[in-house]
């Protein structure tokens, strides 16, 4: 029976390592990424390159090669049509008919930036991985002096959201002895409200591994709250914006995300330079594909760091002068068929090899090295 597996279900990274996993097979697999983001008129249209793209690729395919890929199309069709939830943004479907009837789909609030389908004897991963990269899972911390409210995103879209409400209080006008005391009476309630913010914040963080916070924070607690903080969390502060605790949850996802792109463009700079540094000094890193896909077969590779276009890879000699591993199909030209092989196999590799894998969005940063590199868990 085919096997649907929706995204929001188990984390990403692990279906990632299954999908690097796959056997190579003679059967030809399907991996198709939609943007199924609405148009003016509230439209999907995806079925437009569908109906284009289906038939062409089926002609080209004989005998029972053309009866698997067929069967593919009708059961992404059926899926189409009746499984798909409307706040769906972007969609991934892997089938192989062929293959035990194989068949994965993922759901996403966060979007495809165009429709492409790939066939080939391997799932093609570079864009899920990439969506992964673009929209991290981080927390977002809104707190004032007397609630909170804590979100947990990932890949554009709510996972987790808790609420933390105490004594409302207000300080007064008073005068002498007594506003002394009614402060000192306020400030008291503040700390162990505060305590009680961070208390949780530490759970989800520890429960959810997740790496950033961003924090938006009233004039009045912020003190508080940063003298209650632990070192390890404020470590993974990135950002402390200015904004009410009752904003509503679609702007704090759009203030907050937007905090950890610019966030992520800065340390892209550093972590690039760092690359380059420990290959030209330490033998720690490589640079070019021919390099990392050597690295990346001998495991040595501990991060991955590729361009998050792939038309700007610089292609190893063996590989221009091979055959296409996958057919392409893309509303979008991003880049020749052989540059998408050789971003597929690089990030299906660092996959397999349990190494992190970042996508550097400006790809200005890697012009140099052939839009790809990576550093090494031990010297080349």
């Amino acid at each position: 029976m085919p096997k649907t597996t929706i995204a929001t279900a188990t984390p990403l990274r692990t279906e990632l390592d299954r999908l690097a996993g796959f056997p190579p097979t003679t059967w030809p697999v399907l991996s198709l990424y939609l943007d199924m983001r609405p148009d003016q008129s509230g439209r999907r249209n995806h079925d437009i390159f569908l109906r284009k793209v289906f038939p062409e690729r089926s002609r080209t395919m004989h005998g029972d090669t053309r009866k698997s890929f067929d069967r593919d199309v009708q059961r992404i069709h059926a899926y189409l049509e009746s499984e798909v939830a409307p706040s769906v943004r972007g969609l991934a479907l892997f089938a192989c008919s062929g293959a035990d009837g194989f068949f994965q789909a993922f759901q996403l609030a966060a979007a495809f930036d165009d429709y492409s389908l790939f066939t080939g004897s391997l799932p093609y991963l570079y864009p899920l991985a990439r969506a992964t990269d673009q929209y991290p899972a981080y927390a977002a911390l809104l707190v004032d002096t007397n609630s909170a409210r804590l979100f947990v995103f990932r890949l554009g879209r709510r996972d987790a959201h808790e609420q933390v409400t105490n004594v409302k209080t207000r300080r007064g006008s008073f005068g002498g002895w007594s506003q002394a005391r009614y402060q000192r009476h306020c400030d008291n309630f503040y700390l162990l409200h505060m305590k009680e913010v961070v208390a949780t914040l530490d759970r989800v963080v520890r429960a959810e591994a997740l790496a950033h916070i961003v924090t938006a924070v009233e004039g009045t607690a912020r003190p508080f709250l940063m003298d209650q903080l632990p070192k390890h969390l404020a470590e993974k502060v990135i950002r402390v914006l200015h904004l009410p605790v009752s904003t509503p949850e679609h702007d704090v996802l759009a203030e907050t995300l937007d905090a950890m792109r610019e966030h992520d463009a800065k340390t892209d700079a550093e972590r690039v330079q760092a690359m380059i540094d420990a290959s030209a000094a330490e033998g720690r890193a490589v640079l070019g594909a021919a390099a990392t896909l050597y690295a990346l077969a001998a495991g040595q590779v501990e991060e991955l760091i590729i361009a998050a276009r792939p038309g700007v890879l610089s292609l190893p000699q063996s590989l221009a002068q091979d055959s296409n591993r996958f057919a392409v199909d893309s509303t979008t030209p991003q880049a020749d068929a052989k540059r998408l092989e050789l971003a597929g196999e690089l990030v299906a590799r660092a996959q397999r090899n349990a190494a992190r894998i970042r996508f550097i969005e400006d790809s200005a940063l890697l012009g140099t090295v052939g839009g790809v590199g990576a550093i090494l868990r031990f010297r080349a």
